[in-house]
Order: C-alpha cells, then structure tokens, then sequence
C-alpha cells in the first residue's frame, strides 16, 4: 500500500510532563518519513521539537507536570508535501520574543541551547506570545 501523507494537521495535547516526550518525538519522526525527509533531515526535526517542549515544560511551567501543551504537524506542500509545519501552543509564562535567545555557543556547559539547535536544525523558528497568555511556537522545515 502507498505511504500516504495526511492533509490536516495531526493534533496532539499534551500534558508537561516529560513521560509525553517520547510520544511527540514518535509523531514527528514518523509525520517527517512520511514526507519523504531523509533521516538525517529527520533527526535534525525531531531534535528541534523535542527542545521546543523541553523549553516550555522546563521554562514556561517551571517544570509542573500536568499543564497543556498543544502540538500540531502539518505537511504543508500540495498535492506532495515538501515541508512541515510544527506548532507548539502552551499557556504557561510568556517571554518577549526579542528575549528568546541561546546563550553563546563558546560557553560549554550542560543545557541552554535549545533555541541555538532550532533554529540551526529548522528553517523558520518564530515565537508569538499569545493573547489568552503563553506563547505559540512556529517551526518549518523544508526537504
């Protein structure tokens, strides 16, 4: 049977807790194969997504367990995909999005390069703060 690509986004809702971790990645590994990225290109994706989570659930909840997260991939491209769209939606603390930033990548230390990996990884990296409170992610990448 041909490998079909879904034309709606695939929503998932999420709790914070780092147990939905594996989840999500699992979704996105599989939304990018079946686009057609290679797995390079894959790893690089589910790499961003899952420092996009890690972030909200270690800086927008400070690391509570049971606050909604909203993911959304979309195949974007028609009548083939040629690219994702991820979007992760929280209502935890909001940043200026100016103030989004990695630390200096000369700095090695643990931790602190979630938004450096994104946006090296992903080809579009943009932070909305929202108007009901949290922030809404938006990631693209394109094969």
């Amino acid at each position: 049977m041909k490998n079909l690509v879904p034309q709606k986004p695939v929503k998932l809702s999420l709790c914070s807790s780092p147990a939905y971790l594996p989840i999500m990645r699992a979704a996105v590994e599989k939304m990018c194969l079946m686009i057609g990225f290679d797995p390079d290109t894959t790893g690089k994706v589910v790499l961003s997504a899952d420092e996009a989570m890690t972030n909200v659930i270690r800086h927008a909840y400070d690391d509570e367990e049971d606050k909604p997260i909203e993911i959304e991939l979309t195949p974007l491209g028609n009548p083939k995909a040629e690219a994702i769209k991820i979007c992760l939606r929280d209502w935890g603390k909001q940043v200026d999005p100016s103030q989004i930033k990695s630390r200096d990548i000369r700095d090695v230390r643990p931790g602190g390069l979630g938004v450096h990996i994104m946006t090296e990884c992903m080809d579009q990296v943009d932070f909305q703060p929202c108007n009901e409170g949290g922030t809404l992610l938006t990631m693209i990448k394109r094969r």
